[in-house]
């Protein structure tokens, strides 16, 4: 059991942030880096960074579900699973409209290739289920990465608290025009997108804006649960996940 507080430095890289254009627009990508420190610090009975959650799903991607169905359902049983890997047997419809944004009944009936930079904006989002029996059900995107909400965002109106620096360790979930959302798991009618400060479009859950975490480095990896006691891995509905025991991580600040 460790004694004293460790801190841990995340640094990272983040390229193309700089210049971003408005909602639907596409914007060149800045050549400029940004390195982002990220200081954290775990309370004395968490374990040593090494020993975080990471990958709570057991595996290394998302796996196939063999209970999913082509109704778009993931598995109900912990230790987890996404959405299956079969193709849906019926072609999702469109369930909702939001301005350019066409949110579908279901998960796509083609393979849909997720953007590889957490911090590009996609005409194409696929959001996913992962059961899990250490925090209960949460939301992934088409990679099997993990999505969160933030507590000091708010959700009526639905509306992102998180820019700057905290953007750069919390990447929103973007979506650009013409956009499609292909839900598997998820009620499309809690499905939308927000506008936010440097009007680039966001994708929300009952509300809630979603962003990933950028020490997250392989799909299943929950490292951002609980941190500041104010991140957690949003579930289907838009609610908290449950906190993991020594997690939550702290800030150094």
């Amino acid at each position: 059991m460790m004694t004293r507080a460790r801190t841990s430095i995340i640094v990272a890289t983040l390229a193309g942030l700089t210049g971003l254009a408005g909602c639907g627009i596409r914007q060149t990508p800045s050549t400029d880096a940004i390195p982002l420190p990220v200081a954290l610090t775990r309370s004395a009975e968490a374990p040593p960074p090494s020993d975080g959650p990471g990958d709570l799903t057991g595996a290394d991607a998302a796996t196939p579900s063999p209970s999913a169905s082509a109704t778009g359902q993931g598995s109900g049983t912990g230790g987890g699973a996404g959405r299956t890997g079969a193709k849906p047997a019926v072609k999702p419809t469109v369930a909702k409209t939001q301005k350019w944004v066409k949110i579908f009944s279901g998960p796509s009936d083609k393979d849909i290739r997720p953007n590889a930079d957490k911090t590009k904006k996609s005409n194409t989002v696929e959001l996913n289920v992962v059961a899990n029996d250490q925090i209960g059900d949460f939301v992934t995107d088409g990679a099997g990465r993990t999505l969160y909400r933030f507590d000091n965002d708010t959700q009526k109106p639905p509306k992102s608290n998180c820019n700057g620096q905290c953007a750069d360790a919390w990447p929103p979930l973007l979506i650009k025009s013409p956009g499609k959302i292909f839900p598997d798991g998820i009620d499309p009618k809690l499905i939308s997108y927000i506008e936010r400060d440097d009007h680039t479009c966001q994708v929300a859950i009952n509300g809630w804006p979603v962003y990933y975490f950028i020490a997250d480095a392989k799909p299943g990896d929950i490292n951002g649960q609980g941190v500041n006691g104010k991140w957690f891995a949003i579930s289907p509905n838009g609610g908290k996940t449950k906190a993991v025991p020594g997690f939550p991580l702290k800030s150094a600040n």
